[in-house]
This record gives structure tokens, C-alpha cells and sequence, in this order.
């Protein structure tokens, strides 16, 4: 008998990083009042959807923003580190604006197979690759057939995660149409079914933040 559970994904909400234009990665600041906000609409979106659980990376912009989601809801909330934003080691507070310039920053966003994460020390994209799809599985096998799970990660590894489901290889996810940029609090839908595998069915959608 098939195992099918659905899975909603959700970037965190914009923080002050994100405002600032820093490079967050594992690093970390607070949500903004917007992204409270955000998370609270998202919340509302999802009123009606009844959740066996909640999985946020171990970083307090997922955590507190899978909080804000979930509300009074009686929806147990777990964290793993597989869930996490792609690291960029030595570059994280360093403002992108003055990164791009550097070969390897070019490599990260337009060419992840050449992105050797040499100079900053962080993540390649292939080890993200594998941590995120450990992660999922991991949570795939905690949970019986029928349920629903909401999941709050990062604007790097929810996109290559949605990419490898979509078909995508690590290498190649950043090819024209075979990612987005998921905008902050957007849901994207995703079922599993254990003899069919993933299908997308909701891609970045912000219609609830409008």
C-alpha cells in the first residue's frame, strides 16, 4: 500500500537582513514587522488545512516564523539542521551588493556545478543537495499516509529542494525554468507518493500576502 502525504513549504519571513541587503546564510537576524505579518497571513492561507506537524530549520527567522504560522494551533513543531540555509561561511553579513563582483559569488548564483565554496569556506550545492533530500526522507518515514506537513526553510535550499523534486539535477537547478526565487512566505505545494514519487502542484504562490 502507498504511503501519500502533501507538503506545504514555506520561506521564512523577510528580516532585517534581507532589508539590509546581507548575505544571511547560517547566520541570522529577526524577522521584520513585515515578515511577521507575512507569516501571519500565510498562517490564515492555511486555516483549514489540518497539519500532523511542523519542521523549520534550527535557525530562529524559520523557527519564529513557522511560530507565527502555526498560531494557537495545537501543531507540534520540530527543527532539522537538514532544513537549514545553504552556509556561505566567511561571506554570511557581508553586504551582496559587494560580492557580486567576485567570480566565485557568479559561480553560486549562475553556475552551481563550477561553485567549489573554496574562498569563503561555506556549502557547495551539492552538499545541500544531499542534506535537504536526507532531511525530507528523514521526516517521510516518521509520518503515516494522509499527512499533512508544513515545512519552513530558506531562500537557497527550499528552491534547489523544489528543483530536485521538479527533476532537476543540483548541477543544473539554476538553468532557466528549472528554479524560482521563492519570494518570503510564499507557499509552494508539493504531494508524495511512495510508488509515484513528488509532484508539484502550488510554485511560490503570494496570492494570500496581497
Amino acid at each position: 500500500m502507498s504511503k501519500q502525504l502533501t507538503f506545504y513549504f514555506i520561506r521564512h519571513g523577510r528580516t532585517q537582513w534581507n532589508e539590509q541587503g546581507l548575505l544571511q546564510g547560517s547566520g541570522n537576524s529577526p524577522l521584520t514587522e513585515q515578515g511577521i505579518v507575512g507569516a501571519q497571513k500565510t498562517g490564515a492561507a492555511l486555516q483549514q488545512v489540518e497539519f500532523t506537524a511542523a519542521y523549520s530549520s534550527i535557525l530562529q527567522r524559520a523557527i519564529d516564523t513557522a511560530g507565527h504560522i502555526i498560531g494557537q494551533r495545537p501543531i507540534p513543531l520540530f527543527q532539522h539542521c537538514g532544513l537549514n540555509e545553504q552556509s556561505f561561511g566567511s561571506w554570511e553579513g557581508m553586504q551582496i551588493a559587494g560580492l557580486r563582483k567576485l567570480t566565485e559569488f557568479k559561480q553560486l548564483t549562475n553556475d552551481p556545478a563550477a561553485y567549489k565554496a573554496l574562498s569563503n569556506g561555506g556549502e557547495t550545492f551539492e552538499q545541500l543537495a544531499v542534506r535537504t533530500m536526507t532531511a525530507l526522507y528523514d521526516i517521510i518515514k516518521v509520518h503515516q499516509s494522509g499527512a499533512n506537513i508544513l515545512v519552513v526553510s530558506h531562500g537557497h535550499t527550499l528552491p534547489l529542494l523544489l528543483s530536485l523534486l521538479g527533476g532537476a539535477t543540483w548541477k543544473n537547478h539554476r538553468d532557466e525554468g528549472k528554479s524560482v526565487s521563492l519570494l518570503n512566505t510564499s507557499i509552494s505545494i508539493v504531494k508524495y507518493d511512495s510508488e509515484s514519487g513528488f509532484h508539484i502542484e502550488q510554485l511560490n504562490n503570494v496570492a494570500h500576502l496581497q
